[in-house]
């Protein structure tokens, strides 16, 4: 079973309401540009930095397009996790208006 998928729009609403966002790309990703809200574990850390993803929050999976995510949030999902995909990745936040930024806080690109 899959994780289902959200929005970009929608992902920020919950965001705003507590969830947990997940950015789970690569080092080289995230310093270009993320989500200011985003906590980065790169897909292939995940096992192994398990406790540092909430379990009392909705947690939303995030990659560049929503491939990795996607996978993620399945695999906590099956875990216990209450976790979303958001769909479209990057790509769609960024293409949705939202933020993307750097770790200084400057405007950042999705790579």
């Amino acid at each position: 079973m899959r994780a289902a998928d959200i929005d970009p729009g929608e992902a920020a609403r919950l965001i705003a309401s507590g969830a947990f966002l997940l950015d789970v790309r690569e080092d080289s990703e995230w310093e270009a540009g993320h989500a200011p809200e985003a906590v980065q574990v790169a897909m292939g850390l995940v096992s192994e930095r398990i406790d540092e993803i909430p379990k009392d929050r909705t947690v939303l999976c995030i990659c560049r397009a929503g491939g990795r995510s996607g996978t993620v949030a399945t695999t906590l999902a099956s875990a216990g996790y209450d976790a979303l995909n958001i769909a479209g990745g990057m790509l769609a936040w960024e293409h949705a208006g939202l933020s993307v930024v750097t770790d200084d806080g400057d405007t950042g690109r999705i790579l």
